[in-house]
């Protein structure tokens, strides 16, 4: 929809706009005429969450949890509003009240005062003050309360209007928070301002013990849950440790890992060791094979040989048996008996060694003494290699032993080791679970309430009255309303309201768009529009006489609408005389109205009524019309204008449409172009052998392109007189309209 097709909606509707909201914010305002005072109080509390300093703040790595802080208010909201919280607000303050003998303007007004007497009776009121105890009047009100059967204290507990009713408490109490601040603002409104006071107090006293409450009672399970999960993971932890000392005890081993390292460091020393007394050995006993054979020679020698060998073996048991005692770490006498025992082998080995020399070294023998004394040598150094070699040989063999032993200790010690570790770290996480369950317990008992920053005020003077505030409200929702109805009926509205839409609608193009003209005057937008309009027409007109290549003489221009009353007589008058004005001879054929309709001429127009004869849609030329003495010679005229009855109640003379050198439909604004309407345009336009053209008829001035004065001022002085009333001529011959002061004629 267009601008210009929004304000002709409004403007169509301007009596809606202003009645349904002027109805409705009557209504309101005269249903609002009781409005009682209302009474607002204010409180703002400092939560500390945010920016608060707690025992949590001093640890390491401590940051502040947005989505937890608002979390938290979330539950401070819900706590405030919850039903329980709320209900015991009212019980404390019913429980105030009570013991009030007089009304007092910062206690409780008279009205209110008045109206808590007649809701409860004097005995009861006396019953429940009896003790002087406020407590003890608040444990009996809430007895009554809960009480399944009814009494006075439960109705005015439960009553919607009550000031005491959880309901109304809650729905005259409104909880927000101030911005991204710690703080949270609290009202609270009602009629009489001592209880809005009150209520507002108490309301914060129950919300910081009620809030406290929760979540005290929140830590205390935990720290509870995890005393005691740290009692039994400090007896694993027990457990663990003594397991594992007494495997170690048992074994004497303190490092497995450290043992093995040196266990096999002293393993690769004595296989090094061991292989080289094995090569020592070797050698020594080759060097004293070849000796002996050298010595082998001369039967001479055979008992010192012999005696030599017995002493060489003395000797090399007792070396043995002194490297074993130090090897087995004997004392140091034993070593020194075992020493004194070699020195006295050796001695001996010597004295035969050199009876041996002497034996062999003669005259005619070979000097054997050098001989002797390598032989001796080598034969030391053998059984020295020998014995050290079993030595070495029965520690590896010791080693080998202990170590196929220290396998499964070393899996079982681990496993040992690592069941007391898994127990250590339980044992540590949970004992620093349960410092922070402390501290959190801790910070809850130090600074868990809230502090009232700004406490509730008594409230002097009342709100201002809502009365015109919904009264405005009231007018925009009769406003909306209008609105509404208005695009409703626009929605279902079938019919033409603009240039716009009955080009939509028609599916052509609009050649002529006439505003509405009241009355003629050369100063008027809307008749210099009508005239330039006509004046278009009629060159349309021309135009498409000219361009048709069989043209029949005289032209026939038939002037058509769905509907009665859209104004094809005003624009046949117009036309009429516009061609006649310029010198043509011009018929206007018309329906009979009247039996006394006679045809007539006038100003060079002649006039000719037909009837509507049975056999009006077979009429093949305009002269078959009229009959008699009303014949019309079409030769005698240069242009013809039939105007057709409304099609919805007369058939479409094929023929005459068929022979129109141009149609013209007439449609008025506001006409409903419905799917009948169409379909007969449809029918006509398929008769019709040429142009059809559409003039719009009482367009809005605003669509009508209107000339300006000095534009049109000669075709406004030649179309004066179209405006100008005719001379009066006999009954027998009616009077034309004037042109254009029936233009829905």
């Amino acid at each position: 929809m267009t601008l210009q097709g929004l304000g002709r909606l409004l403007k169509q509707h301007l009596i809606w706009f202003i009645v349904f909201p002027c109805l409705a914010a009557g209504t309101v305002f005269y249903f609002m005429r009781n409005e009682t005072k209302v009474y607002k109080t204010r409180a703002t509390l400092y939560t500390g969450f945010t920016s608060g300093y707690s025992l949590r703040s001093a640890e390491e790595n401590f940051h502040v949890d947005y989505s937890a802080v608002s979390n938290a208010f979330d539950n401070i909201l819900t706590t405030l509003n919850s039903n329980q919280t709320l209900y015991h607000v009212g019980l404390n303050l019913l429980s105030q009240h009570l013991y009030l003998t007089n009304p007092t303007p910062q206690q409780l007004s008279a009205g209110s005062f008045k109206r808590l007497q007649q809701a409860i009776p004097a005995p009861l009121w006396q019953s429940l003050t009896k003790g002087g105890n406020v407590a003890a009047t608040r444990v009996q009100l809430d007895s009554l309360a809960r009480s399944e059967t009814d009494n006075p204290v439960r109705r005015l507990v439960m009553s919607p209007s009550s000031y005491y009713s959880a309901d109304y408490i809650g729905k005259m109490l409104k909880a927000t928070r101030k911005s991204s601040s710690d703080m949270l603002d609290l009202e609270y409104e009602t009629g009489d301002p001592a209880v809005a006071q009150q209520t507002l107090k108490l309301a914060i006293e129950e919300l910081n013990e009620r809030y406290v409450a929760l979540k005290r009672g929140e830590t205390n399970p935990v720290v509870t849950y995890y005393e005691n999960k740290a009692k039994d993971a400090k007896k694993q932890l027990d457990n663990a440790e003594a397991k594992l000392r007494a495997f170690n005890v048992q074994h004497n081993v303190l490092n497995f890992e450290d043992e093995l390292k040196t266990r096999s460091a002293t393993r690769e020393a004595l296989v090094a060791e061991y292989n080289t007394e094995v090569m020592r050995n070797r050698a020594a006993k080759a060097a004293m094979n070849a000796l002996n054979q050298r010595m082998a020679g001369g039967s001479n020698l055979l008992k010192i040989n012999t005696a030599l060998t017995d002493k060489q073996a003395e000797l090399t048991a007792a070396e043995a048996q002194l490297i074993n005692a130090r090897t087995n770490g004997q004392p140091q006498a034993a070593l020194d008996r075992y020493q004194e025992k070699i020195n006295q082998a050796s001695a001996e080995l010597k004295q035969i060694a050199q009876n041996y020399f002497a034996a062999d070294n003669t005259a005619e023998s070979v000097p054997k003494l050098k001989l002797v004394n390598e032989w001796l040598g080598k034969v030391l150094e053998f059984e020295e290699s020998g014995a050290r070699m079993d030595v070495v040989k029965k520690r590896l063999d010791d080693y080998q032993a202990e170590s196929t032993t220290f396998t499964p200790l070393e899996s079982e010690q681990r496993q040992l080791t690592r069941d007391m570790t898994v127990a250590e770290k339980e044992y540590l996480s949970l004992v620093q679970s349960l410092n922070q369950a402390n501290t959190h317990r801790q910070d809850i008992t130090i600074d868990g309430s809230m502090s009232v920053l700004d406490p509730p005020a008594f409230p002097f003077d009342p709100q201002t009255p809502k009365r015109w505030l919904f009264t405005a409200i009231g007018a925009a929702a009769g406003l909306v309303i209008a609105l509404l109805l208005a695009a409703l009926r626009f929605w279902a509205d079938k019919r033409i309201n603009s240039l716009e839409e009955a080009e939509r609608r028609i599916g052509s193009p609009v050649t002529a768009v006439m505003p509405t003209v009241k009355k003629f005057a050369p100063n008027s937008k809307a008749s210099r529009a009508a005239v330039s309009m006509f004046e278009q027409l009629s060159n349309a007109i021309n135009i498409d006489i000219e361009q048709q290549q069989n043209p029949v003489h005289p032209p026939l221009i038939t002037l058509f609408s769905m509907r009665a009353k859209q104004g094809k007589t005003w624009f046949a008058h117009a036309l009429v005389r516009l061609y006649a004005e310029s010198g043509q001879r011009v018929a206007y054929c018309f329906p009979r109205l009247t039996e006394i309709d006679q045809p007539f001429e006038q100003d060079g127009i002649h006039f000719f009524p037909y009837d509507l004869h049975p056999n009006f849609m077979n009429v093949r030329e305009p002269e078959d019309l009229l009959a008699g003495s009303n014949a019309m010679r079409p030769g005698a005229f240069d242009k013809i204008i039939l105007e057709l009855p409304p099609l919805v109640g007369s058939p479409i003379p094929l023929h005459l449409v068929a022979r129109s050198a141009v149609s013209l439909m007439i449609l008025t604004v506001h006409t409903i172009w419905g799917r009948r309407d169409k379909q007969l345009f449809n029918l006509y336009s398929q008769a019709a052998k040429r142009p059809v053209l559409v003039a719009l008829n009482k367009a809005d001035e605003n669509e009508a392109d209107a000339p300006t004065l000095g534009d049109i001022q000669q075709g406004m002085l030649r179309t004066r007189r179209f405006a100008e009333p005719n001379e009066v001529v006999p009954r027998t011959t009616p009077t034309p309209e004037p042109a254009l002061d029936k233009q829905t004629k």
